[in-house]
């Protein structure tokens, strides 16, 4: 994404983050989480990838059909797993709003001077993906509230890092966050 310099590096700091927590979420003695913490650490390495400012590096044209190949089969298997779990849906999403982001990417080089892609407005399909991560923003963050709960009287049992669902929340609420602003730069 061809944004300023510090935000772009603040956001592959956070997709790079989060896709090494995801990675140990793969190690996680939960199935459940295994099972989402790869496609999900696919998607933080790449989001962190894609963020790069453009005045570090800009990635030759070739790469971002590469992208756009990752992602697609990232969709293709996010599409299959939705079939016994409805949180891959979310997935399916995500991976095709990176399929979209490499397609724009490669088809409107970005101009002299200019931070965005395109033409003026916002084409549809970036409006409909930027409401769609703004709301699941909003719903991940209100189920990061504890219910009835007092601020560190949670108990601590005796979890890894893996098996925290509060953390894999907290980063997947990240990636939505990061999908957004990767979206409004577009």
């Amino acid at each position: 994404m061809h944004g300023s310099t510090s935000p772009g590096w603040l956001l592959v700091a956070l997709c790079a983050a989060t896709g090494v927590y995801c990675l140990l979420r793969m190690r996680s003695t939960v199935e459940a989480q295994r099972r989402s913490a790869g496609g999900e650490a696919v998607m933080g390495f790449g989001m962190a990838a894609m963020a790069v400012p453009a005045a570090v590096f800009t990635p030759p044209v070739w790469a971002w059909s590469a992208y756009g190949a990752v992602f697609g089969a990232t969709a293709l298997h996010s599409l299959w797993s939705a079939r016994t779990s409805p949180h891959h849906l979310h997935h399916l999403v995500g991976a095709a709003a990176m399929v979209y982001m490499s397609v724009v990417m490669a088809v409107s080089p970005v101009a002299p001077g200019s931070h965005h892609h395109g033409g003026a407005g916002v084409p549809p399909l970036t409006g409909a993906l930027l409401l769609y991560f703004a709301g699941y923003v909003l719903l991940s963050g209100v189920r990061l509230v504890p219910a009835g709960t007092v601020a560190g009287s949670v108990a601590r049992g005796g979890t890894g890092w893996g098996d925290r669902p509060e953390l894999a929340r907290a980063c997947r609420l990240s990636m939505g966050i990061a999908m957004v602003a990767m979206l409004l730069t577009l």
